[in-house]
């Protein structure tokens, strides 16, 4: 784990490289005055020591330079980086200085040492040198702001939960879903086990689903969760640069890779991404987004960025209906560092609007550190169209969207 001061230097030396994908050009007649971003923390290793099962591999996972669960310094390094692309575009929409220290910032990171230091390093890069404040419980100390189901502040309706999952799920239950991607879970089954092809794997147990409680989310278990975990894991030692032979043992290309990245989107897709568990799972963290993007005074943050998890990243896509795909990436697979941009634009007469970009390294930058030319997409809102632009909000429309329904 690096330090603040060996941030700071790496920020430097980042900014130094320069050049990023240029930010998308606001709608004539707006500007953009505010952004929220909320990101996904850095890459990390798995977050327990025995990161699956015994039997699912035939060989021992490899070992991570940090604790389970904690972000790594390569993926330290490579939020510095993304910061400092961000703040190429921040500083040509006039929302920071171009040399001063910035003082309209406003950072949250929920608990975890991941979240944490993902805060840092984007402290680092975005305004290097200077001091910005991080708001966060003490590490390890549940935060109810990201934990509003499982801490009864927004309690699940279990049969409308289970409705919600239904209808994501869709005909023939979740045998459906895994008999979909049979070719997939053999794919990964060849990386998890190379030669020794029996009593290996993920798809040796069928899928299956929990339903969710007043205080607890609905769950899979069995083959798709499992290949979920694995396919994570594979993506995550490819992005922290391991030698290729300490990638799913030298068995998994990077083609490997993004392919299977689709157990994990799909678990996105069935769990997290129907509005109504979105709105309840996200009820803590959006009112203070609203309140980021419509507080006028003096002193509100220009930029604002909340260090999360891929759950929430998938609860705001799901809410708005947000889809993208990133080279490299799975479509809709949250990316390690990857954050949904809100952007706040004002007209001529003060009226205020809201659009989403998604912004991300692709698997190839992950890899190598850096964000030269990071993706950029400005993804519509569904059901929004104002001034005569499909997915764009007013920003009424966008505060109902965030709704607890």
């Amino acid at each position: 784990m690096k330090t603040p001061l060996r941030l700071a230097a790496l920020a430097l030396a980042v900014t130094a490289l320069g050049g990023a994908a240029p930010a998308p050009n606001a709608p004539a007649g707006l500007k953009v005055d505010r952004v929220v971003l909320l990101m996904r923390h850095g890459i990390r290793p798995p977050t327990k020591a025995q990161p699956m099962p015994n039997g699912v591999t035939a060989d021992a996972w490899p070992s991570w330079p940090v604790a389970p669960g904690w972000l790594t310094p390569h993926g330290a390094a490579a939020v510095v980086a993304v910061a400092g692309a961000d703040r190429a575009g921040f500083v040509a929409d006039g929302l920071m200085p171009a040399t001063a220290c910035p003082t309209r910032v406003a950072l949250l990171a929920d608990s975890d040492q991941r979240t944490i230091a993902t805060a840092q390093s984007y402290a680092a890069g975005l305004a290097p040198g200077c001091a910005i404040a991080i708001e966060h419980r003490p590490q390890d100390e549940a935060d109810p702001l990201f934990n509003q189901i499982a801490d009864g502040h927004a309690p699940l309706d279990p049969a409308r939960a289970a409705a919600a999952v239904d209808a994501a799920v869709g005909p023939g239950g979740i045998a459906a879903v895994e008999r979909s991607v049979t070719p997939l879970l053999a794919r990964l089954d060849r990386i998890l086990c190379g030669p020794a092809t029996t009593q290996c794997g993920v798809a040796r147990e069928p899928s299956t689903l929990t339903p969710a409680t007043a205080t607890t989310r609905p769950k899979l278990g069995g083959a798709l969760d499992r290949a979920s975990t694995a396919a994570q894991i594979l993506l995550l030692e490819y992005a922290d640069d391991k030698p290729a032979q300490d990638v799913g043992w030298g068995r998994a290309t990077a083609a490997d890779i993004t392919v299977l990245g689709a157990f994990h989107a799909l678990e996105f897709r069935l769990l997290a991404r129907p509005p109504y568990l979105a709105a309840r799972n996200m009820a803590g963290l959006s009112p203070r987004i609203l309140t980021w993007l419509s507080d006028d005074a003096p002193t509100a943050p220009t930029i604002a960025m909340i260090a999360g998890h891929d759950t929430q990243v998938a609860n705001l896509a799901g809410l708005l209906d947000l889809h993208w795909r990133v080279p490299g990436i799975a479509a809709d697979d949250p990316v390690p560092g990857g954050a949904i941009m809100l952007e706040r634009l004002s007209d001529a007469r003060g009226q205020q609007y809201v659009r989403a970009v998604y912004r991300a390294q692709s698997l190839a930058e992950l890899r190598a550190g850096t964000a030269r030319a990071p993706y950029r997409a400005v993804l519509p809102i569904t059901g929004c169209t104002a001034r005569g632009v499909v997915g764009l909000c007013t920003l009424a429309a966008f505060s109902a969207k965030l709704a607890v329904r």
